[in-house]
């Protein structure tokens, strides 16, 4: 961290993120260039209101992530609906990608009172939790067998309002802190996701079982006061530019498009210069090997011989916790090296762990395999998500914070959802060691790319 950060610090409005004993430790930062921080100093940032307020947030933004996709369709099964039919309720996810296209809405346009009385990134917020708490009492009122349409709206309610939730939480974060600290509020945030993706997961189909599919939807609907509560006690962070209004005295419709939707790009083009295709290059190719291999890895633990109870014991459960593991070292790493040298390695690591599925695949259904396994990758994907999510937070100009964020979220995305459409095409020529082994290549170039990165930025700067 520079100099020139501290001050930021004190500039623009950090302090609620920074106790007053934490900023004397961060003083002695004008005099030292690039200080490494000592481990009381990092571990003391997971303390402060705005880090443990991300973990809630990330629960509210979890939740319903997986009640419009796998518990949904596990709901639609159980009542008996065709499954061509539920493949088409896959289609609502693309709401998840296509986010960026309404994001500048989200990032520049204030909403009519709530804006006033909340704050642009707190209105939004609150807006994206109510209409997901609709949407989910929707569904829990309806009957699939009579009422398939009607679900159908209601999930694409619920997917909208989630994504638009997701918009406004990104900005929130990245205008709470400074880069340095996004590594800890990225780790409390995933913590806060995937304790929701349990409870959405497992939580639901468990209510499901020993009540009603409505009362599993009602209680995911009620859990949503957790984000909607989290929404309207949090400070609103000082952000970039004052949000603006389509048409107004001194606006037109035309002024606004030009700097809501065409000024966010140009920024990030402008700044990057030349190397802009670079970075984004590496965006869209630094998960592409654990999203490729996802989508199989399931069927992979069914079909050598693993039950569903172990691999929800062990995948699920014990994954959980060793992702949230891996997440809170990675933002301990970004906090005390900053966020280049995590970034390079969660990029190895995730390729490596590709290779520990090709020995499980040859050794067969060994339950503590399967757990090193499940330890490796979860920890790895935990660790490089930490420091990715922190690297592309500070990519962004906090002007444009939600339009140019939900860009990266976009681009990161959609290249592994892309190739993993092939992933079983690839296991039916080959084995699951020929896949595994092609998903571990994948990741060679993020490696080679995040270091190009990190010789740029140090060269630049």
């Amino acid at each position: 961290m520079y100099a020139s950060e501290y001050d930021s610090i004190q500039r623009h409005s950090y302090i609620p993120i920074i106790n007053s004993r934490l900023l004397k430790d961060l003083s002695h930062l004008k005099a030292s260039p690039a200080p490494v921080l000592s481990w009381r100093v990092a571990l003391s940032v997971y303390c402060q209101r705005p880090v443990i307020a991300m973990f809630f947030l990330g629960f509210a933004a979890g939740l319903p992530f997986l009640l419009v996709f796998s518990t949904l369709s596990a709901w639609l099964s159980d009542y008996g609906i065709e499954k061509t039919t539920i493949g088409f309720f896959g289609w609502v996810g693309i709401t998840y990608s296509i986010k960026v296209l309404w994001s500048p809405i989200v990032d520049q346009l204030s909403l009519p009172y709530l804006g006033t009385k909340l704050g642009q990134r707190r209105s939004w917020m609150l807006a994206g939790q109510l209409g997901i708490a609709l949407g989910l009492l929707l569904l829990a009122l309806l009957d699939p067998q009579q009422h398939i349409a009607l679900i159908a709206l209601a999930a694409l309610l619920v997917a909208f309002s989630s994504s638009t939730q997701d918009i406004a939480i990104d900005a929130f974060r990245i205008e709470s802190a400074i880069q340095e600290f996004q590594g800890a509020m990225s780790a409390t945030y995933i913590f806060g996701y995937r304790l929701a993706l349990l409870v959405a997961g497992a939580g639901a189909l468990y209510i499901a079982e020993f009540f009603s599919w409505s009362a599993s939807y009602l209680c995911m609907a009620g859990l949503m006061l957790i984000g909607i509560i989290t929404s309207l006690i949090v400070r609103e962070p000082n952000g970039g530019d004052a949000s603006l209004t389509p048409r107004s005295d001194h606006d037109t419709l035309l002024q606004w498009f030009r700097h809501a939707v065409i000024a966010p790009f140009s920024d990030f083009f402008k700044r990057q210069g030349s190397f802009a295709l670079m970075i984004l290059a590496f965006i869209a190719l630094f998960r592409l090997s654990d999203i490729t291999m996802g989508i199989m890895a399931n069927p992979f633990y069914l079909d050598l011989g693993f039950s569903k109870t172990e691999i929800a014991d062990i995948g699920k459960v014990f994954g959980f916790f060793m992702t949230i593991a891996g997440s809170f070292f990675g933002g301990l790493l970004v906090i005390r090296y900053g966020v280049y040298k995590p970034l390079v390695a969660g990029a190895i690591m995730v390729a490596a762990t590709n290779l520990l599925f090709v020995a499980l695949a040859n050794i067969g259904p060994d339950i503590y395999w399967l757990m090193a396994t499940i330890s490796a990758d979860n920890l790895s994907a935990g660790l490089a998500n930490a420091a990715f999510i922190a690297y592309l937070s500070g990519l962004t100009n906090r002007a444009y914070t939600a339009t140019q964020y939900a860009l990266f979220s976009s681009i990161m995305t959609l290249p592994g959802k892309s190739l993993s459409g092939f992933s079983g095409l690839i296991i039916d020529i080959s084995s699951y060691q020929s896949f595994f082994l092609y998903a571990a290549v994948m990741g060679i170039p993020a490696i080679i790319l995040a270091v190009i990165v990190m010789r740029h930025d140090r060269a630049r700067n």
